[in-house]
C-alpha cells in the first residue's frame, strides 16, 4: 500500500514532528527511532482515511494549470463541480495538491555523509524518478549504476540508452547544500538500481559493506492506480464474496469488498506478480455476479474444474552444503591450519566470526586419538578458557590433568591455555593444540581472553561437538553416499531408558542432541525423526514411574519445537525432515499453556458433577503426565456424550486411534473406568469438554487443522504474522471458509480451499520472516487435512467423467508441489498437467495418449520419491528399531508408513484407477507389446531382470520382472519377460527379445499383474493378438514341444581377429572393413552417396589393434601382465574378474605417437577438441573406457551365449564430433513391432540419444509413417522421459568392434561409447515442448527424419537401423546398420 507524508503538515501531524525533535535533542529518543515513528504515522493516516472516512467527494472540472515542485502535484481546474452523497456545488477556480506516491530511504556513508534517496511514480503511469541527494559532503562525487532487470542479477544500462550490459556514471551537481543526481526511469522490466559512489578526487569507491547499495523500484506499487484493469478489480471482489460463503451484501458492504479487492491486488503486484499472471489466476466469471440479489444463499458453486497457477515459483531446490565427509568451504585461516597440519584424517572443522575475528576449530582422529585445533587470527597476548563435555553438550567439567596442552593452568573449574603464535611475515595466526586420547568426551566450551577483554559467542560460550573415533566410521546406507549417524542413534539408545521416564525427559533429550548433531547434515534430523516416529506409534514407552506437570511437558516440548523452527530457517536443505519431525510432535508453549490442562479438568469436573469413576482416573493422569493419548480420550468422551452416552461410541473412537483397555490400564496412573455421566449435564460437557479439548490441543497436536488455524489467527499474534511476513488478506477469509467446510464435511469444495490456502501461505514459509514454527504448523495441519479430504472425495468420484478427475488430479499435484522439496520435475508435471485439462476432448485418442505420458512420468516421479525417502530414512530405522528392540515388522514398515501418510500415495492411488479409463479412450488395452511371439512356460517372479541375466532354466520359463531397464539381457531358457515397466522399444532388451523370438510385453493393470504372479510355479500359454496378449492356463505338452524347439536354434557365431594397420588413427577415407567395424565403414558408405540435406559428422577412428599395440607398449607391461592373469581366471569362470580387467585397462599410459597422432589428426580435420593437457586427458580416459567395456558383464555373458570366441573381439574407436542436439532419435525403417515393411518406426527424445539408447526411465516420444505418404506421420505415444542430455562442442568415442553385425548375432549395443565432456542432465519440461504442443513443427520434423530413414533404406536395399540427431532444422545421420 502506497503511504504518503502530506499529512505531516497537518495540526496533529505538525504536533507529532516538533516532539519528536525534542525528545531527539534530548537524547530520550534516537533519529533512526523518530523515524519510524514517522513512517508508522504516515502509515496510519493513510489506512485510517481509507478505511474511516464515511464521506466522498468527486471534483469534476477542466484542467487550468499544473506544476510538480518539492515532491508535490498542484492542479488548478476551472469551473469545477463538488458533488457528495448529498448536494454539489460550482466554483469557478479550486486548486487541488497531491503528493506523488514515493518510496524513500537513507544511508549513512562516511566522514559523516548520509545519501538520501526518493524514488517517486509520476502521474503519466509510465515513469519512474529517483533523486540521489548527498547531505554534508564538501567535494564532487560519481554515481556509478546500473538498472537490474527482473531474473537477472547483471547490471544493465536502462533501454533508452542502450539495451546491452553496463553501467553509466553520473555525477551529482551541487544544489543549495546538497549534492544532487536526478535518474528517470521509463522501462517497467527494471525491478531495481544497483550503484557504488566514486570519489572523483582520491580515485577511491564507496559499497555497502561488502556489496553494492541497492535501491527497489516497485512500479506496481508506485503505479497501482494506473495500472489494474476494472474487471480484474471486479472479479477479485467476486472472490472475496465467494470467501465469505456468498452473504446478502448492501450496496456498502459490497464497496467494501471492491476496496479489499484493490489492496489485495496492489499488494500482489508489488511482490513482482504481473498483470498477466493475475489475468490468468481469475478464473470466476464476473458479469453480473457481483451485484447481489435476494435469493442468494451461502451455498457454493460447484468448482468449474478448470485451475492454473504460477507454479514455477513454487520451486523449491536445496541441497547440503556439506560434503559427506563433513567438509566445508575453507577460508583462509582454514587452509594455512591445515598447511600447518596436513589435511589427512580432518573429521570436523568449525568456524566462528566475531566482529573482525576468526576463530577456528579443527578436529582430526588419529590412530584413535582425538586431537583438537583451536586457531585465530587474533593478535597479541591471548588464551582459551576452557572446559569439557562428559555426558551431555550443556556440561562444563575441569579437563583431566593428562589433556593439557603446554602454557596451560588450571583455574575455577576449567583451563587457561596459551596460544602460540604462528606468524610470518605473510600470515599471522595463533594456535592451541589439544591431544584428548581416547578420553571420550564429547565436546568442548570455551571463552578467549585478548587484548584485555573477553571475547564469547555473542553471549553464550563458543561450543563444538567432538567425533568420537568410532562415531567416524559411519554407517553407510546401501546407494547414494548418504550415512546413518552412529554416535547419535547410539546415543539415543543408551538414553531411552531415561527418556521412557516422561515426555519431559523425552523432549530434554531431544532438544539436547538435536542441538549437538544440528551440523551434522541431514543424518542427525533423520536420526531425531526416527525416535520421535517410534515415540508416535507407541513403540517406546511415554511414562514410567515418573510424575511431571503439564506445565512442564509444555515447556519441554516448545523448546524442542522453538529448536526446530531454527534449524528450518537457517538450514533450508534439512526442511523435509524437519516437517517430518513436527507434524509427530504438539507445539507445546511455556507460562500458563500447559498449566490450563490441569486447571481446566477442574472446571469441566465442577461445572458438570463428574468428581469420581473414570473422570477422576483420567484427572490424576492429567495432573501427573500428560499426553497425546489425552486428546483422543476427550474426543471419545465427546463422542460419547454426543451419541446420548451410548458408550460403544467412546470405545470405537478410542480403537479407531490405537488405543485400547490394556494401554488405559497401563498408565501411572491408570484409567481403568467407563465414562457415567448424568443425562441432564449433556450440554455442558459437550461445551466444556469442547473447550477443553482446544486446550490440549493446543499443546499436543501440531498438526490440529482448528487449533493451528485459531493459533495462527490470534488477535495477539495474527496481526503481526501477517504483516511481518506479507500475506494477503485473502488466506485469512480462507482459513474461516476451511473451518466451516470441515464443519459442514464439504469434501467436495473443501480440498480445493486447503490447496488455495496454502498456495497463499507458501511465499511466507520459502523465507519465514518471523512466526516460523506457527506457519509450518499451520501448513502441515492444511496438508493434513486435505489427505483425509481427498480419500473421502475420491469414494465418490466419477469415472466415467473425466474433467471432474483431471480436476482432483490437479489440485492433488499443486498440494503434492507445495508439500516437496527438490520439486522441479513435480512442478513439470504439474505444468504438463495444466497442458492436457485445457487440451480435453472427449473420446480424442491423442489427448489420451498425452495424458497418459504425463501419468507415466508422475509415476515415475513418485516411484523416486519413495525410493529417495528408503535411501534416506531406513537405514536409520533399521540400526536404532534393532538398538532399541522395536517389533520387526514395526522396523520393516517404517519407511512405507512415512510414505503412506505423505500426499503422494493417494495421488498414485488415484493415477491408478484412472489409466484404465485413459488406455480405453486410447485404444492401447492393458498390454503393450514390445516382441511378439507365441510362448508356453513355468511362471517364476523376480524382483530384477539383472539378477537372473545370468542363470540358465532348464524348463522353458516365463519371467514376470518387477523392475527391467532395458539394458539386461534375458536368461537361457526364458520364453517371455512380462514387465509393469515402461520400456522403450529400442532398447537393447527389447532388441534382443526380438532378435530370439521371445515374447516381451509391459502390463499396464496391476490386477492382470497380480493373477499372473499368483500362478507361479504353473504353467500359463501366452498367444498375441493384435490388442495385446491372451493368457490362459497351459500343459505339460505345450511346455515340452516348445522346450524342444528352443534346444535346437542353432548357436556358435565365430569372430574373424583383426590385425593392426600400422596407424593409431585413420581418417574416415581410410576406413575398411579389415580397419575397422561396420560403423565406421557405414560412416563413409553414407558420406559418400546421400544427399546434402542429410548432415554426416566428421569422424576419424583408431582402427583394429590399436588397444592390443598400445598394451605391449613398455609402458604398460605391468599392466598387461595384470591383465593376461585376470583372463586367465576368467577363463576358468570366475566373472568378478570382469570388474578387474575394466579397471586394470584404465591403467593404461598413452604411447607417445598414439596421442601425437590422435591430435593431428583431430586438428587437420578441424574437430572440437582443445589439444591441452586437461582435454588430452578426458580424451584417453574416454578412448581406454571404451576399450574397457569388451568386459562389461553384458557383453562377455552376451558373447558365451552365442558361443562368440571373445578374445578373438577386436575394438576399434570411432572418434566424431558432438552434435549439440535439439533431439535425438532411432529410425527403424521396418516397424519391429508389427513387421510391417511399409511402416517406419521412430522414437525420438529431446537431447543427446544416449537418454533412448540406454537405461534412462521413461519413454520415448514415437511415431510411425507410411513409406507411400511421408508428409503424414501418426504419433503413437508421447514422451514420459525424465531428463535430457546435453553436452557442450565436444568429441564421442563410439565403440566399434568386429562382431557388431554378425550374421545370427547382433553385438551393437553391447560395448560403450563415451563423450569426452561429460554431459548435463537437465529436467525436462514438456509442458511448452515444442515437439509436443506445435503441431506444424512436430509433422515438418517427423516427415524430414522419416525421409532420411526412407533413403538410406534405398540406398542399402534393406531395412536399416539408424540413429541420428535434429539441430536447428537440420538432420544429421551418425550411424546406421542392417535392422535385425
Amino acid at each position: 500500500m502506497a503511504t504518503f507524508e502530506l499529512y505531516r503538515r497537518s495540526t496533529i501531524g505538525m504536533c507529532l514532528t516538533e516532539t519528536l525533535d525534542e525528545m531527539v535533542q534530548s537524547g530520550t529518543l534516537s533519529p533512526e527511532l523518530a523515524i519510524q515513528v514517522l513512517v508508522q504515522f504516515d502509515k496510519s493516516m493513510t489506512e485510517a482515511l481509507e478505511s474511516q472516512v464515511k464521506t466522498k467527494v468527486s471534483i469534476k472540472g477542466h484542467l487550468h494549470t499544473y506544476r510538480f515542485c518539492d515532491n508535490v502535484w498542484t492542479f488548478i481546474l476551472q469551473d469545477a463541480m463538488f458533488k457528495s452523497d448529498d448536494r454539489q456545488e460550482n466554483l469557478n477556480f479550486v486548486k487541488k495538491a497531491a503528493m506523488a506516491t514515493s518510496k524513500s530511504l537513507s544511508f549513512q556513508l562516511v566522514e559523516g555523509m548520509e545519501l538520501q534517496i526518493t524514488v517517486t511514480g509520476l502521474p503519466n503511469g509510465s515513469s519512474v524518478r529517483a533523486e540521489f541527494h548527498l547531505k554534508n559532503c564538501n567535494r564532487t562525487w560519481i554515481l556509478h549504476w546500473g538498472c537490474i532487470y527482473q531474473g537477472n542479477n547483471n547490471w544493465h544500462v536502462p533501454s533508452e540508452h542502450s539495451s546491452k550490459q553496463g553501467a553509466l556514471q553520473t555525477p551529482f551537481v551541487k544544489s543549495g547544500n546538497d549534492y544532487v543526481v536526478i535518474l528517470e526511469l521509463r522501462d517497467p522490466r527494471v525491478r531495481a538500481v544497483e550503484f557504488v559512489l566514486k570519489d572523483g578526487n582520491r580515485n577511491r569507491w564507496l559499497k555497502q559493506h561488502t556489496g553494492n547499495f541497492r535501491v527497489e523500484i516497485p512500479w506496481n506499487e508506485l503505479h497501482a492506480y494506473h495500472l489494474i484493469p476494472k474487471n480484474l478489480i471486479e472479479s477479485r471482489a467476486y472472490n472475496i464474496w465467494d470467501r465469505k460463503g456468498r452473504p446478502q451484501n448492501t450496496a456498502r458492504e459490497q464497496q467494501i469488498d471492491y476496496d479489499i479487492a484493490v489492496r489485495e491486488l496492489q499488494a500482489e503486484l508489488a511482490r513482482g506478480m504481473s498483470l498477466e499472471d493475475l489475468q490468468a489466476n481469475s478464473t470466476v466469471p464476473v458479469e453480473k455476479e457481483v451485484t447481489l440479489q435476494q435469493h442468494q444463499t451461502m451455498n457454493l458453486h460447484p468448482p468449474s474444474y478448470r485451475r492454473r497457477h504460477d507454479v514455477q515459483k513454487w520451486l523449491q531446490k536445496y541441497s547440503e552444503p556439506i560434503t559427506n565427509n563433513g567438509s566445508v568451504k575453507s577460508s583462509a585461516l582454514a587452509d594455512l591450519l591445515k598447511r600447518y597440519v596436513g589435511q589427512e584424517n580432518v573429521v570436523s572443522q568449525k568456524s566462528f566470526h566475531i566482529r573482525n575475528y576468526e576463530i577456528l576449530v579443527l578436529q582430526k582422529n588419529v590412530k584413535g586419538d582425538c586431537r583438537l585445533l583451536v586457531a585465530t587470527n587474533m593478535a597479541g597476548p591471548t588464551f582459551l578458557h576452557w572446559g569439557v563435555a562428559k555426558s551431555s553438550a550443556g556440561e562444563w567439567l575441569t579437563p583431566p590433568l593428562d589433556v593439557l596442552p603446554e602454557k596451560s593452568k588450571l583455574v575455577h573449574g576449567a583451563c587457561q591455555t596459551h596460544f602460540t603464535d604462528m606468524s610470518s611475515r605473510e600470515h599471522s595466526y595463533q594456535i592451541v593444540d589439544i591431544n584428548f586420547k581416547r578420553s571420550g568426551f564429547i565436546g568442548i566450551q570455551f571463552v578467549i581472553w585478548s587484548g584485555g577483554y573477553w571475547i564469547n559467542n555473542n553471549g553464550a560460550n563458543f561450543a563444538v561437538n567432538l567425533k568420537s573415533s568410532d562415531s567416524t566410521i559411519s554407517v553407510k546406507s546401501d546407494v547414494d553416499g548418504k550415512y546413518i549417524l552412529k554416535w547419535l542413534l547410539d546415543e539415543i539408545s543408551e538414553r531411552e531408558k531415561e527418556a521412557e521416564r516422561s515426555l519431559m525427559h523425552r523432549f530434554n533429550i531431544a532438544t539436547e542432541l538435536t542441538e549437538r548433531c544440528k551440523d551434522e547434515g541431514e543424518g542427525g534430523c533423520i536420526g531425531i525423526m526416527v525416535w520421535m516416529k517410534f515415540m508416535a506409534t507407541r513403540h517406546l514407552t511415554w511414562n514410567k514411574n515418573y510424575n511431571v506437570k503439564p506445565r512442564e511437558i509444555s515447556e519441554a516440548l516448545e523448546r524442542f519445537t522453538n529448536l526446530m523452527e531454527k534449524i528450518y530457517v537457517q538450514q533450508p536443505y534439512k526442511r523435509e525432515i524437519v516437517r517430518l519431525i513436527m507434524a509427530l510432535v504438539g507445539r507445546g508453549g511455556q507460562g500458563d499453556v500447559g498449566q490450563r490442562i490441569r486447571d481446566e479438568i477442574l472446571v469441566v469436573q465442577r461445572n458438570n458433577h463428574c468428581k469420581s469413576g473414570m473422570m477422576e482416573e483420567w484427572h490424576q493422569k492429567l495432573h501427573n503426565n500428560s499426553s497425546a493419548d489425552d486428546v483422543i480420550i476427550c474426543e471419545a468422551l465427546l463422542n460419547y456424550v454426543r451419541s446420548d452416552f451410548r458408550i460403544d461410541a467412546y470405545w470405537q473412537t478410542l480403537k479407531a486411534n490405537g488405543l485400547t483397555k490394556e494401554r488405559l490400564k497401563s498408565y501411572d496412573r491408570p484409567i481403568v473406568s467407563e465414562p457415567r455421566f448424568s443425562s441432564d449435564a449433556k450440554e455442558g460437557l459437550i461445551r466444556d469438554l469442547t473447550m477443553y479439548l482446544k486446550t490440549l490441543k493446543a499443546v499436543h497436536s501440531g498438526a490440529d487443522l482448528e487449533s493451528a488455524i485459531d493459533t495462527f489467527l490470534s488477535p495477539s499474534k495474527g496481526q503481526h504474522v501477517f504483516a511481518a511476513n506479507g500475506l494477503s488478506p485473502k488466506l485469512q477469509d480462507l482459513l474461516n471458509l476451511v473451518k466451516r467446510l470441515v464443519r459442514e464435511e464439504n469434501a467436495e469444495h473443501l480440498i480445493e480451499k486447503l490447496v488455495d490456502a496454502r498456495i497463499e501461505l507458501h511465499p511466507a514459509l520459502r523465507a519465514p520472516r518471523t512466526r516460523a514454527k506457527d506457519l509450518l504448523f499451520l501448513d502441515i495441519s492444511l496438508e493434513s487435512s486435505f489427505k483425509t479430504a481427498i480419500e473421502k472425495r475420491l469414494l465418490s468420484l466419477n469415472f466415467s467423467n473425466p474433467p471432474e478427475i483431471i480436476f482432483v488430479i490437479c489440485v492433488m499435484l499443486e498440494n503434492l508441489c507445495l508439500s516437496t522439496f527438490n520439486n522441479e520435475e513435480l512442478i513439470f508435471c504439474t505444468k504438463d498437467w495444466y497442458r492436457v485439462s485445457e487440451t480435453y476432448r472427449a473420446h480424442d485418442v491423442q489427448w489420451a495418449l498425452q495424458t497418459k505420458a504425463v501419468l507415466d512420468r508422475l509415476q515415475l516421479v513418485l516411484a523416486d520419491r519413495c525410493q529417495h525417502y528408503f535411501r534416506l530414512i531406513q537405514p536409520s530405522a533399521n540400526y536404532l528399531g534393532q538398538s532399541l528392540r522395536v517389533d520387526k515388522h514395526g522396523i520393516d514398515v517404517f519407511t512405507e508408513e512415512v510414505i503412506r501418510a505423505g500426499p503422494g500415495a493417494v495421488l498414485s492411488t488415484l493415477v491408478n484407477r484412472f489409466d484404465p479409463f485413459l488406455r480405453k479412450i486410447a485404444n492401447l488395452g492393458c498390454w503393450q507389446v514390445i516382441s511378439s511371439a507365441d510362448a508356453h512356460g513355468f511362471v517364476v517372479c523376480v524382483n530384477e531382470l539383472i539378477t537372473v541375466q545370468n542363470k540358465v532354466y532348464s524348463k522353458p520359463t516365463v519371467i514376470i520382472a518387477s523392475r527391467v531397464t532395458g539394458e539386461e539381457e534375458i536368461p537361457d531358457g526364458v520364453v517371455a519377460v512380462l514387465t509393469p515397466c515402461m520400456i522403450d522399444v529400442l532398447s537393447h532388451v527389447s532388441i534382443r527379445a526380438r532378435n530370439s523370438k521371445i515374447c516381451f510385453a509391459t502390463c499396464f493393470d496391476q490386477n492382470v499383474l497380480r493373477s499372473l504372479k499368483s500362478k507361479e510355479g504353473r504353467t500359463i500359454s501366452i498367444h498375441t493378438k493384435s490388442n495385446g496378449l491372451v493368457i490362459s492356463d497351459g500343459n505339460n505338452s505345450d511346455v515340452s514341444v516348445r522346450h524342444i524347439f528352443i534346444s535346437s536354434v542353432p548357436r556358435g557365431v565365430i569372430s574373424k581377429g583383426k590385425k593392426f594397420c600400422g596407424n593409431y588413427v585413420i581418417s574416415s577415407k581410410e576406413f575398411t572393413d579389415e580397419k575397422v567395424g561396420s560403423k565406421s565403414c557405414n560412416i563413409k558408405f553414407l558420406r559418400e552417396r546421400v544427399p546434402s540435406w542429410i548432415k554426416i559428422p566428421t569422424s576419424v577412428a583408431l582402427p583394429f589393434g590399436t588397444f592390443e599395440i598400445a598394451l605391449s607398449d613398455d609402458s604398460n607391461k605391468d599392466v598387461a601382465r595384470k591383465i593376461f592373469a585376470l583372463k586367465d581366471s576368467l577363463n576358468r569362470g570366475d566373472m568378478t574378474k570382469l570388474k578387474a580387467i575394466q579397471e586394470a585397462v584404465l591403467q593404461m599410459t598413452a604411447p607417445t605417437a598414439l596421442r601425437n597422432e590422435l591430435i593431428h589428426k583431430l586438428r587437420s580435420e578441424r574437430m572440437s577438441f582443445h589439444g591441452d593437457e586437461s582435454g588430452w586427458n578426458r580424451s584417453w580416459m574416454a578412448i581406454k573406457k571404451v576399450w574397457a567395456s569388451k568386459w562389461n558383464e553384458r557383453a562377455y555373458v552376451s558373447c558365451r551365449k552365442a558361443k562368440v570366441d571373445h578374445d578373438a573381439v577386436c575394438m576399434a574407436v570411432l572418434v566424431q564430433e558432438v552434435i549439440c542436439a535439439d533431439y535425438a532419435f532411432v529410425i527403424h525403417t521396418k516397424n519391429p513391432v508389427s513387421g510391417d515393411p511399409s511402416e517406419i518406426y521412430t522414437e525420438i527424445v529431446k537431447g543427446l540419444g544416449e537418454t533412448l539408447v540406454g537405461a534412462y526411465p521413461g519413454r520415448a516420444m514415437s511415431f510411425i509413417t507410411k513409406k507411400t505418404n511421408l508428409k503424414t506421420p501418426t504419433v503413437i505415444s508421447y514422451p514420459s522421459k525424465r531428463i535430457g542430455l546435453y553436452s557442450k562442442p565436444s568429441i564421442i568415442f563410439r565403440s566399434d568392434s568386429n562382431n557388431e553385425d554378425l550374421e545370427g548375432y547382433a553385438g551393437a549395443g553391447l560395448y560403450d561409447s563415451v563423450i569426452m565432456d561429460e554431459a548435463e542432465e537437465v529436467v525436462v519440461d514438456y509442458s511448452r515442448e515444442q515437439l509436443v504442443v506445435d503441431k506444424a513443427f512436430q509433422v515438418r520434423l517427423f516427415s524430414a527424419i522419416a525421409e532420411a530413414g526412407n533413403v538410406i533404406e534405398t540406398l542399402y536395399g534393406c531395412p536399416q537401423d539408424i540413429e541420428g540427431v535434429a539441430k536447428g532444422g537440420h538432420i544429421y545421420v551418425v550411424q546406421a546398420r542392417p535392422q535385425l
